[in-house]
């Protein structure tokens, strides 16, 4: 259970979105989940622990790439397609990350790792061709949730390092307090264009201190016990999590075409994964 938990958490982090965009501003939605994550992280001890100066710079640009920009546009997406198909495509996160590094690296993956990505890119259109086929405002939100796994893809790559040198939670604490900052603006301004609802308010507040805090608390804490690579395994549960919770709890209509592109992606995420044993990021 403690493997399967930030999956199950991560994979409704889609589903809340799109209750908090019920009453909320999507840019509220961010700030608020931010400062309702921050509040978990920055209660543990080891968060506490002083960085090095010289990764600072990292953690600033972390701050921006890992969570202010991603965390943003997952909303803004999911205003224009549904909580389902933003979660399907949210498991080809670790296809994303390996393009990133092959580009960093400047070299060819190696030939399972090519034939996984291969795969997961066909999963990749095969999931978002529904949506695309619904009209430009589809496309839009598709192509932002594109952006995001991008900026997940380059913070994670970014990350490693730095949490290698000091941990994972400080590094996320110390990111996410500039993301808070970075998004105060946005979500401030919008308050006037939002309303109250209790749901949504609750739903903005299981996002933050559990999508946003508890999960990676705990993935921390499972890396360490069971190793990052079974520890990252929890991923594959995202799309089915988010698809179960879209059909039945928002009325969602999932095409088969996507549910099957959600199985291949995963396919070739997974032989990614195997090949390259790289540390995932999520929504």
């Amino acid at each position: 259970m403690a493997l399967a938990l930030p999956g199950l958490i991560w994979g409704s982090s889609f589903y809340l979105i799109a209750v908090g965009l019920d009453a909320f501003s999507p840019y509220l939605v961010t700030w608020l989940r931010i400062g309702f994550g921050l509040s978990v992280i920055a209660a543990m001890p080891t968060t506490r622990q002083p960085l090095p100066r010289t990764a600072r710079p990292r953690v600033l640009a972390l701050g921006v790439v890992w969570m202010a920009i991603p965390l943003s546009l997952f909303p803004l997406a999911e205003e224009r397609v549904s909580s389902s198909v933003t979660g399907m495509l949210n498991g080809a996160n670790p296809i994303f990350t390996a393009f990133v590094a092959a580009l960093i690296a400047r070299a060819v993956p190696p030939g399972r790792q090519l034939v996984g990505l291969a795969i997961g890119l066909v999963g990749v259109v095969m999931i978002a061709v529904p949506s695309w086929s619904e009209g430009s405002s589809s496309a839009a939100g598709v192509l932002m949730i594109l952006a995001a796994l991008t900026c997940y893809g380059i913070a994670l790559n970014v990350a490693g390092v730095v949490q290698r040198q000091v941990g994972s939670l400080p590094v996320i604490g110390r990111a996410l307090a500039v993301a808070f900052v970075l998004t105060a603006p946005f979500g401030i301004a919008t308050i006037a264009d939002s309303s109250f609802e209790w749901g949504s308010a609750a739903a903005v507040a299981v996002l933050g201190a559990f999508g946003t805090g508890l999960a990676f608390v705990l993935m921390a804490s499972n890396a360490g016990r069971f190793g990052s690579t079974r520890a990252s395994s929890t991923t594959y549960l995202i799309p089915g999590v988010s698809i179960a919770l879209g059909v039945v709890l928002r009325g969602e209509n999932v095409e088969v075409l996507a549910i099957v592109g959600s199985v291949v992606a995963l396919a070739g995420a997974y032989l990614v994964n195997a090949t390259n044993r790289i540390q995932k990021g999520f929504a």
